[in-house]
């Protein structure tokens, strides 16, 4: 009867228990699945408040909620990037901006005023402002639909040799005149080097290439172009001897508004730093890359290549 009684207990006792242990063995599972969930959450309202700076701990999560924190992150850290290049290309256009209309102003005011005689130089000089205005929206509209990309291309058979030429007969003249060897050569027969593109597109990336070599060549310097085939693929190469780039300088050629040296201003034939941006992202439209490499004093060279057909 003893053993009977303790037995009889014992399974009371068990029955009591097992509940209150699944009870709580569920309560801590519960816990542990609510509680990253309830910290991506609040971060996400973070998010939505606009504080892109948030993070969700990564550490001590299972596998699953551990990946879910590395998204969560990788997408904050995505946005909070967007975020920032959003605010200095607002800031770069404001200031790019801001030269030319001042200067315009000034001429108008002052010509209203009577400082200035409105004769043709001071209504010329009013006028190269206002085309400069009119070159940088339709390169900012050009990045933006090349970017999302919505740019519409025409593409055809394109003949290397062809496209090279145009560019030496548009700046041969240029390149006289500040005393510049402009070399173009062809390596082997240039009749079998034949792209797929959009002739006007590519000779705009030649032509703000080239552009760029002639303004950082010093007279008796030289820039030369080349194309060849290389791999299933047409290399076009822009070198110049002149002031180069340093290293440092060279993962940021391709961002918008890059110069050089940032004391630059439209002055002396300096661009809005808009040309090498734009011509990455031409490229880029073409299923092609774009590189560069530089010595500082000695020249910089950038390669192309495009698949060939």
């Amino acid at each position: 009867n003893e053993i009977a009684l303790f037995v009889w207990i014992g399974g009371c006792g068990l029955a009591l228990a097992l509940p209150i242990l699944a009870f709580a063995v569920a309560g801590r599972a519960f816990r542990r699945i609510t509680t990253p969930l309830a910290e991506v959450m609040a971060a996400a309202d973070a998010v939505a408040e606009g504080d892109l700076s948030v993070r969700v701990e990564e550490d001590g999560r299972s596998s699953q909620f551990a990946q879910l924190a590395r998204s969560f992150n990788r997408m904050t850290e995505e946005l909070q990037k967007s975020d920032q290049m959003r605010r200095n290309l607002t800031a770069d256009v404001a200031h790019e901006l801001r030269t030319p209309l001042h200067i315009i102003q000034g001429n108008l005011e002052g010509i209203l005023d009577g400082v200035y005689d409105p004769n043709e130089e001071h209504i010329e000089a009013t006028l190269e402002e206002t085309r400069m205005l009119a070159r940088l929206v339709d390169d900012l509209q050009l990045l933006s639909q090349a970017e999302a990309g919505q740019l519409s291309l025409h593409m055809e058979a394109v003949a290397v040799t062809e496209l090279l030429a145009d560019v030496e007969t548009s700046f041969s003249g240029q390149a006289a005149v500040n005393n510049i060897d402009l070399q173009v050569s062809h390596e082997g027969e240039t009749a079998d080097l034949i792209v797929s593109g959009d002739i006007d597109r590519l000779d705009q990336v030649l032509s703000n290439l080239v552009v760029n070599a002639l303004r950082h060549t010093p007279q008796g310097g030289q820039v030369a172009l080349q194309a060849l085939r290389h791999d299933g693929d047409v290399r076009i190469v822009v070198s110049d001897t002149g002031e180069g780039i340093p290293a440092e300088e060279l993962p940021y050629v391709f961002d918008r508004f890059w110069r050089g040296d940032p004391s630059r201003s439209h002055a002396g034939g300096a661009g809005a730093g808009l040309g090498l941006a734009i011509a990455k992202q031409l490229v880029d439209a073409h299923q092609g890359t774009i590189d560069v490499s530089s010595t500082p004093a000695a020249g910089t060279r950038f390669t192309i290549s495009i698949p060939a057909i």
